[in-house]
C-alpha cells in the first residue's frame, strides 16, 4: 500500500524546525559581536574598524528582527532568502575572528562579571 503523502503543514515544520535555531544563534553571534567590541582595546582593532563592525552588527540585528517579524506575521512558513542570510554568515565569522584576536592578544572578555582580563606579558 503506497504512503499517503505528508500533511501540508509538515514541510512548515520541518522549515521553521531548522530556521528557528539558526536565526536565534544569529542574534547570540550578533550580541557577542558587540560584547567584544565593548571590550576590544585599540591595539587589537582600530576604533573605526570597531565603529564599522558595530554599524554593521546593529543593522545586522535590526534586518533579523524584521525577519522574525515578517515570519511570525505570515500566515504560513516562510524561509528566507540566500541573499539575505550570506552577509549574516559573514558578520558572524567576523565574530569569530575578532574573538581569536582577542585571545591572541591575551584579552579576555568575562561575561560573567561584565569586565575583561588581560594575561601577564
Amino acid at each position: 500500500m503506497p504512503s499517503s503523502p505528508p500533511p501540508p503543514d509538515s514541510a512548515g515544520q520541518v522549515l521553521d524546525g531548522l530556521l528557528e535555531p539558526l536565526l536565534e544563534d544569529f542574534a547570540t553571534s550578533f550580541d557577542r559581536g558587540r560584547y567584544l567590541l565593548d571590550h576590544c582595546p585599540e591595539r587589537v582593532m582600530g576604533l573605526g574598524q570597531q565603529q564599522q563592525l558595530l554599524g554593521r552588527l546593529e543593522t545586522a540585528r535590526r534586518e533579523l528582527a524584521a525577519a522574525r517579524a515578517l515570519r511570525a506575521a505570515a500566515p504560513t512558513s516562510m524561509a528566507l532568502d540566500m541573499a539575505t542570510i550570506t552577509p549574516w554568515h559573514e558578520l558572524v565569522v567576523e565574530v569569530w575572528t575578532l574573538s581569536s584576536a582577542l585571545r591572541q592578544a591575551g584579552v579576555h572578555p568575562d561575561a560573567q562579571t561584565g569586565g575583561t582580563s588581560q594575561a601577564s606579558p
